[in-house]
């Protein structure tokens, strides 16, 4: 299928590697002209270099911390200046670490709402008016399945997390008429690093291993496995696309069966 997003320009958070760079690469491989973002200048240089090799497209590595609103603002403008425009934005910061609700202080919630909410909120305000004047735009954001069940210790993502999904339906609601999208993707259990973190920090709770809370996760996928980032990038690469246009206000699961709500 013709996506239809050859020439258009994505603005990619957290793009130096995981589910990031998988999404990256999905729309590059469209034909999108990418801005990736990550906070680490070396990995992005090196994810920026990867991402040529392998797609051949035109890839702007900007480093930036998105919990900065200043360098949020500024990547945008960046991208915009360089191609022109941005027609396609995901958000994507890495989730609150893991633990128990006594186990965070104030600054651990105050970091969670700068990093997964507010980050989110400030990329789209930097991006939408531009889409609202040219009746065209799609709004992303990588959110995570304990945003709708909550996980085992994962309380900050899934109070954070929610937050993002109520600004999600809310801003759809106003950006509709402008011919804007706004959805969010909710995953479930992919092979990355944020997942080997989980599995380590239960292993420290229960007293086992991280291989055997790695076995439980998966007794949990119908599917019976993790996912494949590269699975997650088709979806952003849909969700992005001409033919997803009646789609928005959405959190869409992607989690091989293992959400459990209706």
């Amino acid at each position: 299928m013709d996506l239809r997003l050859t020439g258009r320009v994505a603005l990619v958070a957290g793009a130096s590697s995981g589910l990031g760079y998988a999404a990256a690469e999905a729309l590059a491989r469209e034909g999108c002209r990418v801005a990736i973002v990550a906070r680490t200048p070396s990995a992005l240089r090196h994810a920026a270099e990867r991402l040529v090799a392998a797609t051949g497209a035109e890839i702007l590595p900007l480093p930036a911390d998105v919990s900065v609103p200043d360098e949020v603002t500024r990547v945008v403008a960046e991208t915009a200046a360089r191609f022109g425009q941005v027609d396609i934005v995901l958000a994507n910061a890495g989730g609150p670490p893991p633990g128990r609700f006594l186990a965070h202080d104030h600054l651990a919630w105050v970091r969670a709402v700068e990093t997964n909410l507010l980050s989110t909120v400030t990329m789209f305000r930097a991006a939408l008016p531009e889409m609202i004047e040219r009746r065209w735009g799609r709004l992303l954001v990588i959110t995570s399945l304990s945003a709708l069940e909550p996980l085992p210790g994962l309380i900050l993502s899934s109070t954070v997390r929610a937050g993002v999904h109520g600004l999600v339906k809310a801003l759809s609601d106003e950006a509709a008429a402008h011919g804007v999208t706004v959805n969010a993707i909710a995953p479930g259990m992919f092979g990355t690093d944020r997942l080997a973190e989980i599995w380590e920090a239960r292993a420290r709770n229960s007293g086992g291993s991280a291989a055997e809370e790695l076995a439980k996760g998966l007794s949990a996928i119908p599917a019976g496995r993790l996912g494949d980032p590269a699975e997650l990038g088709a979806l952003v690469a849909f969700l992005a696309s001409e033919q997803a246009g009646f789609i928005t206000g959405r959190v869409v699961q992607i989690d091989g069966g293992q959400g459990r709500a209706l």
